[in-house]
């Protein structure tokens, strides 16, 4: 039987070597790439073509909800299972939007990662225990008819913006000027330019500070990065 290919994305280079640990000790598991962020994972997956990605939510550059988008688009036979810190029911959905087959919070045991990655493969859908409670719990508090927290609503927002306003807006976020994003993707400053007030204008934020403190709030950059 074919082992399972896994391609491992996060940015930190000390949990990168705990799960490829962890995921040597499976059996039917090949660890055959490690990317630190989003453009190295996808570029990674073009090169080596597993069957599945573990890809971190929060990278610098592009994250791992964007990334997930692209391989789902671009790869459409390669399962992604997002690994994150978070259990809210937005993240989760976010993740699932994106394509996602899985969600697996960081702190699980390594039972659970040998159970997210094996029905991943077999070509299931897998949610952390602690995620599917959170989810339904809240489920059923918006049926009870309570209100929606003011972070919450922030974070459905995000829909509403594309997929190149959020990449931008998370580089924006990060502190690149205007010149390097346009190196960065590729295009005109003008562009970059005409995309940052399309974000404020549709945000209703109207200096770089607010677009910072709402990348925090949807998830897309760490407060620390």
């Amino acid at each position: 039987m074919k082992p399972t290919r896994v391609l491992l994305a996060e940015d930190h280079a000390l949990v990168r070597a705990g799960i490829r640990a962890l995921l040597h000790n499976l059996p039917g598991i090949q660890v055959v790439a490690e990317a630190s962020d989003g453009r190295e994972a996808l570029r990674l997956i073009n090169t080596h073509q597993p069957d599945l990605v573990l890809m971190d939510i929060a990278m610098a550059g592009l994250n791992g909800l964007e990334a997930t988008a692209r391989v789902t688009k671009e790869f459409p036979t390669v399962r992604v299972i997002i690994l994150s810190m978070h259990s809210t029911e937005e993240y989760v959905a976010q993740a699932l939007r994106a394509g996602a087959a899985g969600y697996l919070l960081k702190d699980a045991a390594a039972t659970e990662l040998e159970l997210a990655v094996t029905a991943v493969a077999r070509g299931e859908t897998y949610l952390s225990p602690a995620v599917s409670k959170h989810v339904i719990a809240n489920y059923l508090r918006r049926a009870g008819g309570e209100e929606t927290s003011g972070d919450e609503k922030t974070a459905s927002s995000a829909v509403l913006l594309t997929p190149r306003q959020r990449e931008i807006l998370q580089l924006i976020a990060e502190g690149h000027s205007t010149k390097e994003i346009a190196a960065t993707l590729h295009l005109s400053v003008k562009t970059v330019e005409t995309h940052r007030m399309q974000l404020m204008g549709r945000l209703d934020v109207h200096d770089v500070a607010g677009l910072v403190r709402y990348a925090i709030r949807i998830g897309l950059v760490l407060p620390d990065r």
